[in-house]
């Protein structure tokens, strides 16, 4: 009976370290979630996957392609050239680019950072993605009145790519807030 009062301190400390250490999974896998969601959203806003970044009832346009439906039949041809819109395309490539090396670094960090250390260049990198998203919107709501008809309206791509913004923001601030444990 003494052993078990003995050993009862040292019980709750392993509980309260294992409990810690599972809260720190935890954590982890919903901040990896959430980067490998704003992933795939920055690859759905850049590419046809989720491409209607203007829109009006007979025709969509997105980064790439222009199309139009006319009776019933859809025609798509390729965007405009104009060096805006070249600029909004770029920026969304370097922010996939950016998340995915941000993702790399993550992962390559959790193995070989120090305890304690913090995930600084893991989040710069995200940051860095958020701002190319927003600059590439930017560019877009600035310049979209020159290229799109006024009767069209901004798409479900243009909107996500604002939502887009702050999740990936906010996901590189907590990488840098985030300190590594054991």
């Amino acid at each position: 009976m003494r052993l078990f009062k003995a050993a009862a301190p040292y019980s709750t400390l392993i509980l309260s370290q294992g409990s810690g250490l599972w809260k720190y999974a935890v954590l982890l896998t919903r901040v990896a979630r959430l980067h490998f969601g704003v992933f795939i959203l920055f690859c759905g806003l850049t590419f046809a996957l989720l491409a209607a970044w203007a829109v009006n009832p007979n025709s969509s346009s997105d980064l790439w392609t222009n199309c139009t439906t006319l009776n019933g039949v859809s025609k798509c041809d390729p965007a405009d050239t104009g060096v805006w819109i070249q600029a909004v395309q770029a920026l969304m490539i370097l922010s996939i680019i950016f998340c995915f090396l941000s993702l790399l670094l993550f992962f390559c960090q959790l193995f070989t950072l120090q305890k304690g250390g913090r995930f600084f260049l893991t989040g710069a990198f995200q940051i860095f993605a958020s701002l190319f998203v927003m600059c590439g919107a930017i560019i877009y709501t600035v310049m979209n009145p020159e290229w799109v008809p006024a009767k069209e309206s901004y798409g479900f791509s243009y909107i996500l790519a604002w939502v887009a913004f702050p999740l990936a923001f906010i996901s590189g601030l907590i990488y840098v807030i985030l300190r590594k444990r054991e």
